[in-house]
């Protein structure tokens, strides 16, 4: 099957430019995610950036976890039970209290384990800490021998309230992580929730933002409120810019990361008119992958950097 997919990505994608290739959460589709083992996995493929997610513990860690709180469909207590529910947030517990946790492996018997039969596991991984992800990969490299680099993402919705930092303190304990660990110029920030990121750029201008957005059924940021806004975007208005790529550049992203469903070629040819790498997330499909490197985008963020990889060198492809 996966063959016959890459013999019709050659139709639909040939001259297909250079794409950064982000293996998200790690490779959340072949082992755990947000763990060190998911990371290791996605070295292995071969990718060029490690995606990742950000939340902060009580005693001031930042950790890599998707949810802000113990998530029933990872998460293990230390006598190997299945948590029934969601459990803890993030910003109760201490870095040592998350360590009693296993998240090596998918609940069998929760719902979501279902979309992911390829994830392998990998019993008594814990949540890491932000620095030991800089330390896993600070000397490895992409296939292109470039230095690795990391995609950082702000776990933080307008209605957080406090189960996550305050933005500005958010974005500071970011910044200082990034830049005590002198990896400034590798990683980039990323959010939905802009107010983050405009703060990441106020204190770091060094460190490259990622804009995401989404427009679904299930999710849109884009929707505005009454004051004309979407309160994703830190109070910047679509009506005053004229398209989403110019809004992103009016919040000082230089990369658009939309979900993958909502790109067009117009919507890439306009944001790389205004010097905006466009990124997609979380790209999956072999078809959509092919797609998308038609439309050269810059970089592709997903669960499977196996199967894009294999795409993307398919179609000459070279990874970034």
């Amino acid at each position: 099957m996966l063959a016959a997919a890459l013999i019709l990505a050659i139709g639909v994608a040939a001259q297909a430019g250079a794409v950064d290739l982000q293996g998200h959460r790690g490779a959340r589709g072949l082992a755990p995610e947000n763990t060190l083992a998911g990371f290791r996995r996605a070295l292995e493929v071969g990718v060029s950036t490690l995606e990742t997610d950000l939340a902060l513990t009580r005693d001031g860690v930042l950790v890599l976890s998707h949810d802000p709180r113990l998530s029933a469909a990872l998460t293990r207590d230390s006598h190997g039970r299945w948590l029934a529910e969601d459990g803890g947030g993030i910003r109760e517990l201490t870095l040592q209290q998350l360590a009693a946790y296993d998240v090596g492996r998918l609940n069998p018997a929760h719902r979501y384990s279902a979309q992911w039969p390829l994830q392998a596991p990998a019993d008594g991984e814990r949540i890491p800490a932000l620095a030991e992800l800089f330390e896993l990969a600070r000397g490895a490299r992409s296939p292109s021998g470039t230095p690795i680099r990391f995609n950082l993402e702000t776990k933080i919705t307008p209605n957080s309230g406090i189960e996550t930092p305050e933005p500005k303190h958010f974005a500071r304990v970011v910044v200082d992580a990034i830049r005590g660990a002198g990896l400034a110029d590798r990683v980039t920030v990323q959010s939905f929730d802009w107010r983050t990121l405009l703060e990441v750029r106020r204190l770091a201008p060094e460190v490259r933002t990622a804009c995401l957005t989404i427009e679904s059924d299930r999710m849109d940021t884009m929707r505005s409120d009454v004051t004309g806004a979407s309160p994703w975007h830190a109070g910047l208005r679509l009506a005053d810019h004229g398209s989403i790529p110019r809004l992103v550049g009016a919040a000082g992203c230089s990369i658009w990361s939309p979900f993958w469903r909502n790109v067009t070629a117009e919507l890439v040819a306009d944001a790389q008119s205004l010097g905006l790498a466009v990124v997609p997330w979380t790209v999956n499909e072999v078809s959509e992958i092919a797609r998308l490197a038609r439309l050269n985008v810059d970089g592709i963020i997903t669960d499977y950097p196996d199967r894009a990889r294999q795409v993307l060198e398919t179609v000459g492809a070279p990874i970034d």
